[in-house]
Formats: structure tokens, C-alpha cells, sequence
């Protein structure tokens, strides 16, 4: 009778331990403004995501510019992680004060953040925010936001240069090169991979804490470019919450580089868990080949 009961307590604590491994993470994309087309770039992040099989999402779009927001009020705490595809890049929409209190105190308390592409020209004159996404372009910011932040000679500087935030050239493909490849969501990835043609931001301002650049792309001259090595992707921390932003994705079609789909599924799974589960795919771009999908 012993050895049953020991047998039954096994498997039920199998089960237990199965049904929370199949837990999938709820994620949250918010959009509805934006200078860049939302409303077809949210369906391919919804789809990257739950392709993963980890991800269970759910997209809530807010008002149009102009629009009344006394009945937006996202329920934070239902989500392990918040994907931003939000701007009210040049003249929409802030958010009420009440959703961005309710937003810091979601993060403080170990919530997850994405921002993804044009998220970081949102809010310039919202400091946690701006805490959050380390960096931001446009919108009026300047040298009171930040430093510029690129790296050189391999070291991550903070360039204190007066001057407007935001700058990119014409789409191009171009070489991102791993910065920290211990991070988990770098770990495991070629040190050096080719994106597809896409928006290469630069000339990024913002208080830069807590800060991990995991990645960087050479801003051309020869292409309105600043001819600094730019952060593509970081990993920040907020509280206890975590932050992945990736300045990569400008519409659709970069959005099929493999590079892209797996650093952005990473770095939702990091900034909602603290660890990653993913491998890196076969057909993960080498440092001389986009590879799409």
C-alpha cells in the first residue's frame, strides 16, 4: 500500500510538474497608433510568437488619435509580458495617466516589456519610460534626454554631443554583430549575422541604466548613416521587471529574417520568464547571408 501510494504521489507530482511546463506565457500586444503600419506588422509578431508553441497572445488596440481612452485600461497583471507596437508619432495619443501609473507599477513588480522598432520614439517626456527603453529616437529629443549611445573601439559610449535623437537611412541589409553573447538571449548565436534589408537606427538618445546593448550594426556614412557601431539589441531592467528592445523590424518583410524571429521569441520569452528556451535554428543567418523565411 506504501509502495502505491508513493507511486500515485509520483505521477500526480509528474503531472503537476507537465502542466506547468505547458503553461504557455500570455503576452500582451498593444497597438492602434503609429507612424509605421501596425496593422500588419502586429499580426506578424503575433504570429512569430505563438509559432514558438511557449507563447499565448493576446492584441488590444487602442483609440485612434484623437479617440476617447477613458475606457483604455489594459489589465497588466493578467500578462507576463507587453509587447509595444505604440507611438503617437508626430501628434496622437499619450496614454492616460492612470494606465502609465499602472504600467511602471507592473514593471517594478517584475513584469516583462518589449519594445519593438518604432515603440522607442513613443513618450519622450515620460521618464519611467523612457528608464525602461534605455534609448529613444524623435519626438523632440535632444541632448536634455540622454547621451547618444554607440560603441567604439569596442566599448559602449555615452556621448554627451548636443544634438536632435533619431537618424536612419535608406533600407538595406546589414551585419549585426553580438555584443554579449552570455546573455541568454544572445547565448548561442553567431557572433556576427546578416538582417535583412531594413531601417539601421542611429544617433538614439536616453538615460541608458541598466543597460546591456546585446547587439550592434555599423551605421554606413555613406548611407546618412553616423559611422558608429548602433545598439540594435539590449536587455534592461526596470524594478524587478525586464526589458528586451529591439530596434530592428521596420514592416513586414525584415520581420522574415530569421535573425529577427528568433531574437524577438527570445527576447519576449527572457523579458516574461528570465531564461530562455529556445535554440538557435538551423537556418539562422551566417555573417555573410540574409536568411528569410
Amino acid at each position: 500500500m506504501k509502495k502505491t501510494s508513493l507511486i500515485l504521489l509520483a505521477s500526480a507530482v509528474s503531472m503537476a510538474q507537465t502542466a506547468l511546463g505547458a503553461a504557455p506565457i500570455r503576452a500582451l500586444i498593444i497597438d492602434g497608433q503609429n507612424n509605421h503600419d501596425w496593422r500588419h506588422t502586429t499580426p506578424v509578431l503575433k504570429k512569430i510568437l505563438e509559432d514558438t508553441g511557449l507563447f499565448q497572445v493576446e492584441v488590444l488596440t487602442t483609440p485612434p488619435k484623437g479617440g476617447d481612452f477613458s475606457g483604455f485600461r489594459p489589465e497588466f497583471s493578467k500578462f507576463q509580458v507587453v509587447i509595444s507596437n505604440y507611438n503617437e508619432f508626430p501628434d496622437g495619443s499619450k496614454w492616460p495617466d492612470e494606465v502609465k501609473s499602472a504600467f511602471e507599477t507592473y514593471m517594478r513588480n517584475g513584469g516583462g516589456f518589449v519594445s519593438y522598432h518604432a515603440a522607442d520614439n513613443a513618450f519622450p517626456d515620460w521618464p519611467a519610460y523612457n528608464l525602461m527603453i534605455g534609448i529613444g529616437g524623435w519626438m523632440g529629443r535632444d541632448e536634455k534626454s540622454g547621451p547618444y549611445w554607440y560603441f567604439r573601439d569596442g566599448k559602449l559610449v555615452a556621448d554627451r554631443s548636443a544634438g536632435s535623437a533619431g537618424n536612419h537611412g535608406a533600407r538595406t541589409p546589414f551585419q549585426v554583430v553580438v555584443r554579449n553573447s552570455q546573455h541568454p538571449v544572445t547565448k548561442g548565436l553567431p557572433v556576427k549575422w546578416m538582417h535583412a534589408a531594413d531601417e539601421l537606427y542611429s544617433k538614439m538618445r536616453g538615460p541608458g541604466e541598466n543597460m546591456d546593448v546585446l547587439a550592434t550594426a555599423w551605421s554606413d556614412p555613406a548611407n546618412r548613416g553616423t559611422g558608429h557601431d548602433e545598439p540594435m539589441l539590449m536587455a534592461l531592467s526596470f524594478g524587478k521587471g525586464r526589458i528586451f528592445h529591439t530596434t530592428l523590424g521596420d514592416n513586414p518583410e525584415p520581420m522574415k529574417c530569421v535573425g529577427f524571429i528568433t531574437t524577438l521569441a527570445r527576447g519576449a520569452e527572457w523579458a516574461a520568464t528570465g531564461k530562455v528556451t529556445q535554440k538557435a535554428p538551423p537556418d539562422f543567418p551566417g555573417p555573410d547571408q540574409v536568411s528569410t523565411r
